[in-house]
């Protein structure tokens, strides 16, 4: 695993998106998106869609059984369901990134967190991984039937040979990140509450940091293009949707 700094120079804008926040952003082709794990134990939930006609949309079943995988780290694509690519991974110091798990939800919340409103803590309140995922559609014109299974970023969940599923603590370290780079204008929908696994009882919801910046143009040898012939594909799909501009 990697750990490349990133030329200042290519970079067009970073902020911090505090824990059990939402956000979403285009991020055009040509440009990439580094999440940074600001203190360790961070959790970012995402969906994907296409910037210009959002029914197109992150596939997790496509992307995982085209990459023979389960998980996600650098070398692996984000497929859409129209078998284009959406954005790749090019960079990755944690390893692992669920993708199985979905995200948390008002009810599971309380159960595990206890009651921490609105109306008696005001912005301190508890929120859901669900709910800011809908608050964040909702700018963009989508909502609930938007909704589909999505990426854990620097989250591990393992399975057993019984074939349950265990979450798996310490996965990502303070100051690991993974880099997105955009294979077409891909709008990034993200929140970063806990991982609806975590055991944890405590609310602590972690910082982290997102920066945007310049990539290259994908080369001949680029590792997520060549990773499998099925990935050689999916970019030549992406690149005759593009053949036009």
């Amino acid at each position: 695993m990697s750990a490349s700094p990133l030329d200042p120079g290519r970079i067009v804008h970073s902020e911090l998106l505090p824990g059990a926040r939402n956000w979403s952003f285009i991020i055009r082709r040509g440009y990439g998106l580094r999440l940074i794990d600001r203190k360790g134990g961070a959790n970012v939930s995402a969906l994907l869609y296409n910037a210009a006609e959002k029914l197109e949309r992150y596939n997790m079943a496509d992307t995982l059984k085209i990459q023979h995988t389960a998980f996600l780290t650098a070398g692996h694509v984000l497929y859409s369901d129209m078998g284009r690519v959406l954005m790749s991974i090019t960079d990755d110091t944690v390893g692992w990134h669920d993708t199985l798990s979905g995200h948390s939800n008002a009810a599971q919340v309380r159960r595990q967190y206890g009651e921490h409103g609105y109306q008696a803590f005001h912005n301190g309140f508890y929120r859901n991984g669900r709910e800011l995922f809908l608050i964040e559609l909702g700018k963009w014109g989508l909502g609930k039937k938007d909704l589909v299974p999505n990426i854990n970023f620097f989250s591990k969940v393992a399975v057993d040979e019984t074939g349950a599923m265990h979450f798996v603590e310490g996965n990502s370290k303070a100051g690991d990140h993974v880099d997105l780079r955009a294979e077409m204008d891909t709008l990034v929908v993200l929140n970063s509450c806990p991982h609806p696994m975590d055991p944890a009882t405590e609310w602590s919801p972690k910082t982290t940091e997102l920066v945007i910046y310049q990539t290259d143009p994908v080369a001949e040898d680029d590792a997520c293009m060549n990773h499998c012939d099925e990935n050689r594909r999916g970019f030549a799909l992406t690149a005759t949707y593009h053949c036009q501009y």
